[in-house]
């Protein structure tokens, strides 16, 4: 068993993605309400080591070694991954060691405007940004970052990056109806993503339970509509997540095992890591498809969201 890689899990983005994690939950620089793995228990902006790099390395290299490649490996998991100083010398290991696998980074692009990230982040070949604000009234609302940052520096990270990057920038802007979608919001992001100019624009929404109760994704009407206004040449709305039931790694046994358990009793994705093992982001997966086929339901509870059959 594995601790710092993941998976290979499908992606909506990525096809098979073999996640990697570098920080330990919930370390990240943002406690955005939608957040599927929940609410951050440490906000900061302090690089650090949080996990051993050569552990990660080490870690690879057995999996790679007896696994099929797969698509893609992602810089994903429970925070944010630029906040590992090492990330640098990962990317660079993978690039030098297996140059015919891609690599991808998630993360929410605030701390951008780090030099040093920036050019860390340039063995990559995908890197996967979010934008979900144009104003620091909505940055505060929807994304509640730590205090030592704003929407202008991360947007002036971003187009920093996107001038010395080669690789391909897919930005993500998050649709939270009543949080950031309203007409001069959009026609702020709008003018912002033009400047930050990225390969790909992606509309996202809730896949799965938030943060924070009282939320709702965005309809598919509604995305498309923002899409139109944004006006930009590549949009796009990320397809939903009923579709993972078709791909090659998705398990009946693994969504068995996940139903046997919460029929004896109701339990949190964590109740669900801690007994089978899996990664949260791996776990969330399958609870998608379940909940999307009406085999579960999910209701909050004093410890967060717990998941029971119909």
């Amino acid at each position: 068993m594995y601790k710092y890689i993941f998976g290979p899990v499908p992606s909506r983005r990525l096809g098979m993605s073999l996640g990697i994690d570098l920080v330990p939950r919930k370390v990240c620089s943002l406690n955005c309400v939608y957040c599927e793995v929940g609410e951050t228990t440490k906000l900061t902006t302090d690089r650090k080591e949080y996990v051993l790099c050569h552990k990660v390395i080490e870690e690879l290299t057995s999996y790679l070694e007896n696994n099929p490649a797969p698509d893609f490996i992602t810089f994903s998991g429970y925070g944010e991954p630029t906040l590992n100083l090492k990330i640098g010398e990962v990317l660079q290991f993978i690039k030098e060691n297996y140059p015919d696998i891609k690599i991808a980074v998630l993360t929410n692009g605030t701390l951008f405007y780090d030099r040093h990230i920036r050019q860390e982040l340039m063995n990559a070949d995908v890197v996967l940004p979010s934008l979900d604000a144009a104003t620091d009234q909505a940055f505060q609302k929807i994304n509640r970052p730590d205090i030592h940052l704003s929407v202008d520096k991360q947007v002036e990270g971003l187009i920093d990056f996107r001038n010395k990057f080669k690789g391909e920038i897919w930005l993500e802007i998050f649709i939270l109806p009543g949080y950031n979608d309203h007409e001069k919001e959009i026609d702020s992001l709008k003018v912002l993503v033009k400047k930050i100019n990225p390969d790909r624009l992606q509309l996202n929404t809730l896949d799965r339970p938030g943060a924070i109760e009282g939320i709702r994704p965005a309809t598919r009407e509604e995305l498309e509509k923002i899409g139109l206004k944004l006006d930009y040449p590549n949009v796009e709305i990320i397809a939903s997540a009923l579709s993972r039931k078709t791909t090659k790694v998705y398990r009946d046994d693994t969504e068995s095992t996940i139903m046997e358990t919460i029929a004896r009793r109701p339990c949190t994705v964590y109740d669900l890591r801690s007994i089978l093992g899996l990664h949260v982001n791996e776990i969330n997966k399958y609870l998608g498809v379940l909940e999307e086929s009406g085999k579960i339901t999910s209701e909050m509870g004093e410890r967060g969201i717990f998941y029971k059959t119909t």
